[in-house]
């Protein structure tokens, strides 16, 4: 019994001996996990911090062109009114000077386009 006695005894400082390093290597493996933990954690807080600034970069950018549009579109616009303006009054002027001119025909266009636009009217 004492060679068994033995055996146990080595048995259980061997068993004992690999709990106790099975217990290191799951704190070593628990520790590892933590790290690797706030590792991920502080690469998404950065990649987070990331997308804000590219984000409002992209808005600061847009919001750039479509005030470049607006204006453009706002300066396109006064020029065609503009030129709208100078044709009016180029047609205003024009036709001041062919009454001016022919007074006569003028009354006489007048009344035909009147009657024109009457008998029109009426039907």
């Amino acid at each position: 019994m004492s060679s068994s006695d033995g055996e146990d005894a080595m048995k259980q400082m061997t068993d004992k001996a690999t709990y106790e390093r099975l217990q290191k290597d799951v704190e070593a493996v628990k520790n590892d996990i933590s790290a690797l933990t706030e590792q991920i954690s502080d690469a998404l807080e950065e990649f987070a911090g990331t997308a804000r600034k590219r984000a409002r970069k992209g808005y600061k950018q847009a919001r750039a062109n479509v005030d470049s549009l607006v204006e453009d579109a706002s300066e396109r616009g006064t020029a065609a009114l503009n030129a709208a303006q100078d044709a009016a009054a180029t047609l205003e002027d024009t036709l001041e000077d062919a009454i001016h001119e022919r007074p006569l025909a003028a009354v006489g266009l007048a009344l035909g386009l009147g009657f024109l636009i009457g008998v029109t009217w009426r039907r």
